[in-house]
């Protein structure tokens, strides 16, 4: 849970890892676009383990009379976990994220910002975007199998731009490289999820070669987000249809080698068939029991589970009969 401390608009968290832009240009830049907007606002910045030229730089910011909060790691230990750090320190009832580099233009923080109006959660689209044609390529393969896992349409789930209301941060949790689904979880907890079109940093020219591993990591991170999309409250769903799958085939393996011996002939001995197909059966029944298990335990926490939203609350007043009904706003208004 985010525990508020004071009454401020807005909490402005920057994680800061190994890619990072000069810091003094870089907080002039966003000051410059929030000093447009008619908010309050803190600046947390969050070192993701030791970056000293950086925390030198807050430091001279500090010593000239900038108010700022710095929240330095022990070490590296990702972006989500610096990212909870300073949610955890935010006071503001908006929470705005911004990327340690040039990757939007410091005045298009007021185009997230009015985003809300329609939304709980607004993520940035860079356009027009720069790179090359692979990565475009690499851009439309990602968010392609995106949309087909959790039939969301997004094109720029890196932009780590985003706004969001602070009901949307006290419901969710974020760990491991989970970061850049934190719409696609905002989405699935029942949030208005926007995307608005912002006009990229002329100076967010990084080109990136991607080494397999990484692939590797991207591959398992998206069946880790249609995992939890689809079956965290269904497991059965995901584990059983595997299962029974996995089952079938083995069974109708098994009884294709049981014909085949009976009416054929065929000795059984030394086939590695039939060493398959018993293996895939007992595999499907254990898949089946996970799925069974995973059941289990939900049912035992469902009381503590919500997995809605209540936009708002219609009722009509008891103690005024005749009245006109009253809409009560809840859980997204923010």
């Amino acid at each position: 849970m985010i525990e508020r401390r004071s009454k401020i608009d807005l909490s402005v968290v920057v994680p800061v890892g190994g890619r990072h832009a000069d810091a003094l240009e870089l907080y002039r830049e966003y000051k410059a676009g929030l000093d447009a907007q008619s908010l309050s606002y803190e600046f947390i910045f969050v070192l993701d383990g030791p970056r000293p030229q950086f925390a030198a730089a807050l430091d001279t910011l500090m010593r000239d009379g900038s108010e700022l909060t710095v929240v330095s790691l022990t070490r590296t230990f990702g972006e989500s976990t610096a990212l909870m750090a300073g949610f955890e320190r935010a006071s503001g009832e908006t929470i705005l994220t911004l990327p340690a580099y040039h990757q939007i233009e410091g005045g298009e923080i007021g185009k997230l910002l009015q985003g809300l109006d329609k939304a709980d959660f607004v993520i940035g689209h860079r356009w027009p975007r720069a790179g090359g044609a692979l990565e475009a390529f690499r851009r439309r393969v990602f968010h392609g199998v995106i949309a087909s896992v959790t039939k969301l349409q997004f094109r720029d789930l890196g932009c780590g731009a985003r706004v969001m209301h602070r009901q949307v941060l006290e419901e969710i949790s974020l760990y491991g490289d989970q970061h850049r689904f934190l719409p696609i979880l905002a989405d699935r907890q029942g949030f208005r999820v926007a995307e608005v079109d912002v006009r990229q940093s002329p100076k967010d020219r990084l080109d990136r070669i991607y080494r397999p591993r990484e692939y590797t990591r991207q591959a398992l991170d998206i069946f880790n987000v249609f995992f939890l999309v689809r079956f965290t409250k269904k497991p059965l769903r995901f584990f059983g249809m595997v299962g029974v799958s996995t089952f079938a085939i083995g069974a109708a393996l098994v009884t294709y080698l049981v014909i085949d011996r009976l009416f054929w002939g065929r000795p059984l001995a030394d086939r590695p068939a039939l060493l398959l197909s018993s293996l895939l059966v007992v595999l499907g029944l254990q898949l089946f029991a996970l799925g069974l298990l995973g059941e289990l335990i939900i049912f035992t926490h469902a009381k503590n589970l919500k997995d809605y939203k209540v936009d708002k609350v219609i009722e009509f007043p008891a103690d005024s009969p005749g009245q006109s009904s009253v809409a009560k706003p809840e859980a997204r208004s923010a």
